[in-house]
């Protein structure tokens, strides 16, 4: 397989704010992604998946190590990598579909051009009818819906989402993993996805990444067909309570349970 994008050795130390010296946020950390590749990372609080995400980014310059894009590499921030907060971080004084489309009119494109491409994705999570509302009327699912369209818009060839179903009640955060499923099935994008919750990482995956905790280290990488099962049979409470994945579900809970162990428990910088 081909690396789109590739991460070498990476690390990344930060000042610490308590005691002075340093407090290494991920040690020598390396992963490659190939296309189309759905990878989510696992871990308890404090392994720097966030920091990590980060990286990929461009928001964050490791202190050591590279990271590459089509072999060229990445200083910073652009328009190849789309993001989705944790918090959606819309505009609140723009309606919806303005929201959609203000990457767009950042980069110059016109008015007519940049809200056809919004529209059409809005209408790639469902949104179509909702485009002149205002964001503050908006259930939570419905305003991260904004948010993944937003960060389509700009035609990324990688989608970063950090936990961005976290605050979802469970009934919203089942549909909103459905959801996201069918754009990444319908977009081919590479997807780099970060959760608290194995049942969804195991759910959504083609390629899981479990964490140390801090310094943050990759532990172990699953590769999981649990989303292709998905794509094929369309009954996501029937994948999770299959054998096979309880018994996944299981080992990786114990996993985390024993690098948690073995680690200091913290906030993901």
């Amino acid at each position: 397989m081909t690396a789109v994008l590739r991460l070498n050795e990476i690390s990344v130390v930060f000042p610490s704010l308590v005691g002075g010296g340093n407090l290494t946020a991920l040690d020598r950390v390396s992963l490659d992604f190939g296309p189309e590749e759905f990878v989510v990372a696992l871990g308890a609080s404090g392994c720097g998946k966030s920091t990590l995400l980060n990286v990929m980014a461009g928001f964050i310059k490791p202190t050591s190590g590279d990271i590459t894009l089509h072999d060229e590499p990445v200083t910073g921030p652009g328009k190849d990598r789309g993001v989705v907060f944790q918090r959606h971080a819309l505009l609140p004084w723009l309606n919806v579909i303005d929201n959609v489309a203000f990457g767009l009119k950042l980069q110059g494109v016109g008015e007519s051009e940049r809200r056809a491409v919004a529209q059409e994705n809005l209408e790639l999570v469902g949104l179509s009818e909702f485009h002149a509302h205002p964001v503050y009327q908006l259930s939570g699912g419905m305003q991260q819906r904004v948010g993944l369209a937003r960060a389509l818009t700009s035609n990324p060839e990688i989608l970063l989402m950090d936990e961005p179903l976290g605050a979802l009640d469970a009934f919203t955060r089942e549909n909103m993993q459905e959801l996201i499923l069918d754009v990444w099935r319908r977009t081919r994008k590479i997807v780099f996805f970060i959760t608290h919750s194995v049942e969804e990482a195991l759910f959504m995956a083609t390629k899981l990444i479990v964490m140390s905790p801090r310094p943050g280290r990759i532990a172990r990488e699953y590769d999981l067909e649990f989303s292709a099962r998905y794509s094929e049979l369309g009954n996501a409470r029937a994948i999770k309570s299959d054998h096979e994945f309880i018994a996944v579900r299981e080992e990786v809970l114990s996993l985390i349970h024993g690098e948690q162990a073995g680690g200091t428990e913290a906030t993901d910088p």
